[in-house]
């Protein structure tokens, strides 16, 4: 037992990770009144929810009264301290974390060194998410395994924490009309779904549109029809690809066609010049 603590446990992460996102450590503890941590700096982030109790957190020149619901965030470099109630000592759960993605995910949820406290969260709910954390710590052998299982329940914990704060979070105004909205819904699906199959009906259908409805503010706004966008699409990665050691078959395959000769018809229709002399241009 932690002489510091009533209650104290804590896990670590066997693999010294470098992925985009990945726990540390995560632990649980029951603090004795007036337990102090800093001033100091850690060099890594820091998540503390606190479950019951009271206790006052400083950074970056702000001082938070935190209580139940309360979660507060640490952030590597910045000069930190917090301490318990003397009369109601609080008890929280907590995850370090280091990786590229971390400070973004922070910014995201609307967390900062500036505005390192969220309030309002549902401690039961929010505990959830840092038990499985910490199992994941248990359910394996291979350590690589757990790094991956225990950096997605900490993401989930984040998204968790950001609906929490969603009143912070920063949403910029768009000057987008509906119109451009919608078939920029439409561009977006054909772009992602250009390797496959494609249809009028089958896009309106997906998006909630009528049919005839999205071809004309589609073709209002592109100068496009729909699939006279998607070949587009389609041609412009087929002259990529056309650059690489694949062949025909398989460039025709890679932008949606089964049929390598119609592929090739509709290229030069498209470009002015067969798939193969397409490739021996750009090799001169």
């Amino acid at each position: 037992m932690n002489q510091d603590h009533s209650y104290f446990a804590i896990h670590i992460n066997p693999l010294h990770s470098t992925n985009e996102l990945s726990v540390l450590f995560s632990g649980e503890g029951k603090p004795i009144p007036l337990h102090k941590m800093g001033p100091a700096v850690h060099d890594y982030y820091l998540i503390h929810t606190v479950h019951a109790g009271e206790g006052t957190f400083e950074m970056h020149n702000r001082t938070y009264r935190c209580s139940a619901g309360d979660t507060f965030v640490i952030y590597p470099g910045e000069l930190f301290s917090y301490i318990a109630d003397s009369h109601q000592p609080w008890h929280y759960t907590w995850v370090a974390f280091s990786g590229r993605a971390a400070g973004t995910l922070l910014s995201q949820i609307g967390v900062s060194p500036h505005q390192a406290v969220i309030s309002g969260s549902n401690p039961r709910s929010i505990r959830h998410y840092y038990r499985h954390i910490r199992t994941s710590f248990q359910h394996s052998d291979t350590p690589v395994l757990e790094d991956m299982e225990s950096a997605a329940w900490l993401r989930l914990l984040i998204r968790e924490l950001g609906r929490m704060n969603s009143h912070q979070i920063d949403v910029k105004p768009t000057t987008e009309t509906d119109i451009e909205r919608q078939v920029g819904q439409a561009i977006r699906y054909l772009e992602l779904q250009y390797t496959q199959p494609v249809s009028i009906e089958e896009l309106a259908h997906t998006l909630g549109y009528h049919r005839t409805y999205l071809c004309k503010m589609f073709k209002q706004s592109t100068g496009l029809s729909p699939m006279q966008y998607l070949l587009k699409i389609r041609m412009e990665r087929a002259q990529q690809l056309l650059e690489t050691s694949m062949t025909i078959d398989q460039v025709a395959s890679s932008v949606g066609f089964n049929d390598a000769l119609y592929f090739s018809k509709q290229f030069r229709k498209w470009s002015g010049s067969a798939p193969s002399v397409y490739r021996k241009e750009q090799k001169i």
